[in-house]
């Protein structure tokens, strides 16, 4: 059966699939990345997990995988298959695509996360059937991706969907990026926690928690989550201006709040709408699988062109 290997690496742990011809996940498995040992160990890790998921598909499928696809963190250009700069894994420069397409002796794209997850709900998640969406993930930070007829924009440099560091308070909160009152200082799920903890004294306390107050009516946690949410629906109607998308696909953990987020959040929308056209919001749909079946669409599109030699994606 053919098949491909499906990637998706987070600052603590890697998701990873084989993924059939038809789109199925045929096995699964997870694995830490083990990244207190450092970045040289992260990548050993990397490349004896895909073998390991290699070696799997030959044993239960009779056959090697066809391709390989990899989602990874942080600043990723993916012309050239490097993983540039990862904050939470202490890597610069590595050469992942081609190091894994010797590894594995087949083709390998390498993708963003974000928009490589944005991939995934674009073509067969909360956006399927639309031809412009932008997918906003709330979790640690924010980020986006910006699809586009069934791709995903990279931008010129790899930037393109960093809509966490539009500046909705300015003069605010010192974000690590350089600037003041970005986005992710206010509407992040991290962000919600700090902010429900300092208000309700409780240092555990997190945003599901402030969820679970507001949806009970707690005064507090209502200020904390419309504060949250007011500042991110000023960065949606910025990226609402800047690119018409026809749905905005809303997920991370904040997601999860469901109606006690996104009724406040379509209101917050709809009252800042002058010209622009009210797109629909819906939550996403695929959760945290997103990353790897975008990683495995990723390695489907190699097969559906022309496809190349190791030698060829390698360089």
């Amino acid at each position: 059966m053919r098949h491909v290997i499906a990637l998706d690496v987070g600052g603590t742990g890697m998701k990873a699939a084989l993924v059939g011809d038809d789109g199925a996940l045929l096995h699964r498995a997870r694995r830490a990345t083990g990244r207190e040992r450092g970045p040289e160990a992260v990548v050993a890790d990397i490349l004896d997990f895909a073998a390991e998921l290699r070696a799997h598909g030959v044993e239960r499928y009779g056959e090697p995988a066809s391709a390989a696809g990899i989602a990874v963190p942080g600043i990723v250009d993916e012309a050239t298959g490097t993983a540039v700069y990862a904050a939470n894994l202490g890597w610069r420069d590595v050469p992942l695509r081609s190091l894994l397409a010797d590894r594995l002796g087949v083709p390998v794209a390498l993708g963003h996360d974000v928009r490589t997850g944005g991939l995934a709900e674009g073509r067969i998640g909360a956006g399927r059937g639309t031809d412009r969406f932008l997918f906003v993930p709330l979790g640690t930070g924010i980020a986006g991706a910006i699809g586009l007829d069934g791709r995903v924009e990279a931008g010129a440099h790899g930037f393109a969907g960093e809509i966490g560091h539009i500046v909705v308070r300015p003069g605010g909160t010192a974000c690590p990026c350089g600037q003041r009152g970005c986005l992710e200082r206010y509407a992040s799920a991290s962000a919600v926690s700090a902010a429900w903890a300092a208000a309700s004294g409780d240092p555990d306390a997190d945003a599901a928690d402030c969820a679970e107050a507001v949806a009970s009516g707690d005064p507090n946690a209502v200020r904390v989550w419309q504060e949250a949410v007011d500042a991110l629906a000023d960065g949606l109607i910025t990226a609402v201006t800047l690119l018409d998308p026809r749905t905005l696909i809303i997920g991370g953990g904040l997601a999860e709040a469901g109606d006690v987020l996104f009724r406040p959040l379509r209101d917050a929308v709809r009252r800042r709408v002058t010209f622009q056209k009210l797109p629909t919001i819906v939550p996403a749909a695929l959760g945290d699988t997103a990353g790897c079946l975008g990683a495995g669409l990723l390695a489907r599109d190699l097969l559906a062109t022309t496809t190349p030699t190791t030698a060829e994606v390698s360089t």
